[in-house]
Order: structure tokens, then C-alpha cells, then sequence
């Protein structure tokens, strides 16, 4: 039954509203991310300066990347592929090209409604732009109860089991020692709160994803001369126009928005979390910014899988069996058996960072819905005691709920994201405008924005864009 009810929730229903949605925003934004596409490089480039005590823009980027570049970037399109063949491939990057959109808006909604913590730092999310843009606390209530059930609790324990296992697989660890060990790092940088997680994430974020990235384009460029081909099978088979994967055409665009929703999450409502904790100058450059996060995850990391696999000669169609055997195989028959095991370790990266993503969403959650400390230390030992649990247990049961429930965490948000999204369109276009003017650092002005509930502390009223942006101001003990 709930396999039944998350194919039509997450396999038709939420595929149709953000490919749907994602698709309007693009219209309506006057091609947002496309316009904007060649001033993503030189945001990303700006967002590495950072101000003293504050989370820079990189550092929000490379959080968001914990997650979105996790197991769906080897597993998932390992499946994608199995079952949708090569043409999924193409699906998955029109989902991204729209998705791209979704998550501009999203993420600049959340710095716009984001909230000073009282540490010197900012907290945001739906939840936040629910309460403060709709004045809907109960709906904001209902997303942020789901987020903290999915990716604080549920994920974890399921992420743990992966990693465990696959180490298990490669190296002949025992899964539960590998769990003490995990867990213990773990706590190490939760204890650290999201300054250390962010800081963890700096290190080990670029370090996976471009050792991966190393790899895959090693094996493509040793195989160059059959890129253009392989290129031609993927747009041949997204319509149906190559013979050998002719009769996999529904299963190609089904297979291929599927996992491209779900690798690159826009729109799901789980990176505006992380995108509002940057003290950034404009709210629409972090929308830039993680508009060039989903580019990234899926146009060069997902894509270098997919080639990867089709280049190595080890995938025919028809292939049977799970898509991190695919991968593992498919770079092996390419590099020697250490690939195999490159595989295994750069999946245990992927996901030890997208469990401190995890964690940080559900930690977001918490502290939207209380802020007593003892009840945070009380999370942080649940979550801890969650992945030891995950280590040793097959939660795929738990998975299927979760999913249900990720679901309608996008729904919510969805709907959020619509009623809404003229106060985006509001900010895009003061950005816009401050560009044409010639402005190559777009300031916010929360005195042209006085209608909205903005937090002062955030965004004071009167900056002007030769000023720097102030850092939220640390209150005393007694005023926390």
C-alpha cells in the first residue's frame, strides 16, 4: 500500500506540479536562469568572500551541495538509466533546466523572510517564509513537523545504513563498528553547530565532488571520440528515435524527471533551509547562487555518471541489478577493479555529508518550532542513536514512509511557493534593475520593501549599494 501510494504521489502527482510549476516560474521570470546564467559564475565567484562571524554565500552553497550531491548522483542515475535507458539522461536535464527556476525562488524567499537566531547568525525556510509572508503558522507548523520527520530522523537512519553497508561490501567492515565510528565523528561536528558543519562541509564537499568529477572525466576522455555518438543516443532515445530504445520511451521521461526532482531537489523545499543562512547583499544573489547549485548537480555531476556508465561497454540494454553496481561496474571495466572500490568511498563521502545535511534541516525545524536548549541536546542524541540503529537495520520500510512524507513536504511548499511568488518576482526585478543601472553588487533596501514582515535585524531599512551589508548584531545573554 505504500508503495502504491508513493508511485502516485512522487512518481505522478509531484512530478507533474514541479516540472508544471517549474515551467511557469520560467515563463513568468522571463527566463530567469538563463538570463542570469553567465552572472552565476561571477556571484559564485563573490561568494567566497565572507563576512567575520558570518556564513558566506560559499559556505550556504557548499552546505546545499551536502545534499543535493549525494547517492542520487551514482545510484540514482544508475536506475535511471537501467529502466529509462540513455534518453532518461536528456529528461533529467530539462527537469534541471526548470528546476533551476523553482530553486531561485525558493531560496531567495528564504533569505528575504529569514531570522536572526540571536547568535550572530540567520535561520530560514519555508517554514519562516509561510509564517512571515502568508501569516500561516499552521501550515508553516505542518512543514517544518515534516521536514524534522524525513531528513532529521528518517533519512539519517537510512543514509547510515548505506554507508555502512557499502563499506561492508567493498572492505569486509563490520557494519555496526562502522556505525561507532560514524556516529562518533558525527557528534564531533554537531557539538560544533552550523558554524562546524559548514566548515566540515567546506573541506569535504569540494574534496568529493571533484575527485569524482576526476574520475568520470578520466574515463571519458579516454573514450572521447565516442562522446558526440553517445550524445546522439541520448537525445535519439529521449524521443523515441533509436531502434534499440525505442519501446523505453515513456519509461525515459518518467525514470528521467524522476530522479532529476529528486537528485536536484528544487522545489522539494529542503535547500531554502540552508540558502537563508548567508549574510549575502541581495536576497536574489542567493537565488543565483543555488540556481547555479542545481546546474551543477545535475548538468556536470549527473551527467558525468551517465556518460560513465555509457561509455564503459559494461551497460547493454535490459541491464538488471541496482544502480550503484552499475556504476561500480561500469568504472571498473574501464579503470581495474579499484574503481569498485573508489566508488564505495566516494559514495561513503556522499552520504556522510548529506547526513550533517540532514541533521541541519532537521535542527532548522526544531528551532522554528522551539527554542529550548535542552530539547536541541535532546535531537542531537536521538539522531545519533538513529544512525547507530541505521547501521545494522534494513529501514527500507521506513524509506517508503519517508518518501510519503518528503511528498508532501513539497506540496507544502509548492503551494507556499505560489502564493508567494509575486514577492519574488518583486525582489528579482529590484535586482534586475540595480544591474541595468550598472550596480555589479545589488543591495536589498528593506525601505522599499516596508509592506513585507522583514526582519530588521536581517535587512535594515535605508542601506544603499555603496554600503556593505551590517552583520546581524549579537544580543546580550539576557536579551536572548
Amino acid at each position: 500500500m505504500l508503495e502504491a501510494l508513493n508511485d502516485f504521489l512522487s512518481g505522478k502527482l509531484l512530478i507533474v506540479l514541479i516540472v508544471g510549476l517549474g515551467s511557469y516560474f520560467t515563463l513568468r521570470s522571463r527566463f530567469v536562469q538563463f538570463r542570469h546564467f553567465g552572472h552565476m559564475f561571477s556571484v559564485f565567484k563573490e561568494s567566497l568572500r565572507g563576512q567575520a562571524g558570518q556564513l558566506s554565500s560559499f559556505q550556504a552553497l557548499m552546505l546545499s551541495l551536502a545534499g543535493r550531491v549525494g547517492a542520487g548522483n551514482i545510484a540514482g542515475v544508475g536506475i535511471a538509466v537501467t529502466l529509462g535507458g540513455p534518453g532518461a539522461v536528456f529528461w533529467m536535464w530539462v527537469t534541471a533546466l526548470v528546476g533551476m527556476s523553482s530553486s531561485f525562488f525558493e531560496c531567495t524567499l528564504a533569505q528575504v523572510y529569514k531570522r536572526s537566531d540571536g547568535d550572530g547568525l540567520y535561520r530560514g525556510g519555508p517554514a519562516y517564509y509561510i509564517q512571515h509572508g502568508l501569516k500561516l503558522r499552521w501550515m508553516a507548523v505542518v512543514f517544518a513537523v515534516l521536514l524534522l520527520v524525513t531528513y532529521g530522523f528518517t533519512f539519517n537512519g537510512l543514509q547510515s545504513y548505506t554507508v555502512t553497508h557499502s563499506l561492508q561490501n567493498a572492505f569486509g567492515f563490520e557494519p555496526r563498528q562502522t556505525g561507532i565510528a560514524l556516529a562518533a565523528l558525527l557528534c564531533l561536528v554537531f557539538i560544533g553547530g552550523i558554524k562546524r558543519i559548514a566548515s566540515v562541509s567546506d573541506l569535504l564537499v569540494p574534496v568529493k565532488t571533484l575527485a569524482y568529477i576526476g574520475v568520470t572525466l578520466y574515463v571519458i576522455i579516454t573514450q572521447i571520440e565516442h562522446v558526440p555518438a553517445m550524445l546522439e543516443t541520448i537525445i535519439k532515445s529521449a524521443f523515441g528515435l533509436d531502434p534499440a530504445f525505442g519501446g523505453l520511451l515513456g519509461s525515459a521521461i518518467v525514470m528521467g524527471v524522476k530522479r532529476g526532482v529528486f537528485a536536484n531537489e528544487a522545489g522539494l523545499g529542503s535547500a531554502p533551509n540552508v540558502a537563508a543562512v548567508a549574510a549575502v547583499r541581495h536576497p536574489a544573489a542567493q537565488g543565483v547562487v543555488q540556481a547555479f547549485s542545481v546546474f551543477l548537480d545535475t548538468f556536470v555531476i549527473c551527467t558525468c555518471t551517465a556518460l560513465l556508465i555509457l561509455l564503459s561497454g559494461f551497460y547493454t540494454p535490459g541491464f538488471e541489478g541496482d544502480g550503484i553496481a552499475l556504476t561500480q561496474n561500469s568504472l571498473a571495466a574501464v579503470v581495474g577493479d579499484w574503481g569498485r572500490l573508489f566508488v564505495s568511498v566516494a559514495l561513503s563521502l556522499f552520504v556522510f555529508t548529506c547526513i550533517l545535511y540532514n541533521y541541519y534541516l532537521g535542527e532548522t525545524s526544531l528551532q522554528f518550532l522551539s527554542r529550548n536548549r535542552l530539547v536541541l541536546i535532546a535531537y542531537r542524541a536521538l539522531v545519533v542513536l538513529l544512525i547507530l540503529w541505521g547501521s545494522v537495520q534494513d529501514l527500507s520500510t521506513v524509506f517508503a514512509f519517508a518518501d510519503i512524507t518528503m511528498t508532501c513536504l513539497a506540496f507544502v511548499n509548492l503551494a507556499a511557493l505560489v502564493m508567494l511568488f509575486k514577492v519574488g518576482l518583486r525582489v528579482m526585478r529590484d535586482y534586475d534593475e540595480q544591474r541595468r543601472a550598472g550596480i555589479a553588487q545589488p543591495v536589498f533596501d528593506a525601505a522599499r520593501f516596508a509592506d513585507l514582515d522583514l526582519d530588521p535585524q536581517a535587512w535594515p531599512a535605508g542601506q544603499h549599494a555603496d554600503r556593505p551589508v551590517p552583520a546581524a548584531p549579537q544580543l546580550a545573554p539576557a536579551q536572548r
